[in-house]
């Protein structure tokens, strides 16, 4: 009599990662977001430089740019939001097919983008700062004389 052959147990399939299509738009979005923030800031700096070229040009001082205010608040707000669709396309993954972000490839990219928004939004936060406060000694006119 012969033994009976044992049998393995084959392992089961991988699951594939979901990627879906709301996953990778909001995967790209999340570095689209963070680039935006930090054009923000950059379009903060541009502005507050034309204005204080003008302001000599014309030996006066001149009103404080309004797009100066939208360009920061948007850059901050952008930088901001880069987290937000971060966060909840995070959960959506996890409460849905209950795999982590970092595992499929829109989150990957998500991941290193949040992580590289950080110190954006920083940045944001204190261009926001810098064209909320006084500037203590003024804008130098130059010889207008």
């Amino acid at each position: 009599m012969e033994s009976p052959r044992p049998t393995t147990a084959l392992p089961a399939p991988a699951r594939p990662r979901p990627v879906t299509p709301t996953a990778a738009t909001a995967g790209l979005l999340v570095p689209v977001l963070a680039a935006l923030g930090v054009v923000g800031s950059y379009c903060v700096q541009v502005i507050h430089g034309d204005w204080v070229d003008r302001q000599q040009a014309a030996c006066r001082h001149l009103p404080f740019p309004e797009a100066e205010h939208v360009a920061g608040w948007a850059g901050l707000a952008l930088g901001l939001s880069a987290v937000i669709v971060y966060v909840l396309l995070a959960r959506r993954l996890r409460r849905r097919h209950s795999v982590r972000l970092r595992e499929t490839w829109p989150g990957l990219l998500a991941f290193v983008s949040v992580w590289l928004d950080v110190p954006a939004v920083l940045l944001e936060l204190f261009m926001v700062w810098a064209m909320r406060t006084p500037d203590g000694s003024g804008s130098v006119l130059g010889d207008c004389g």
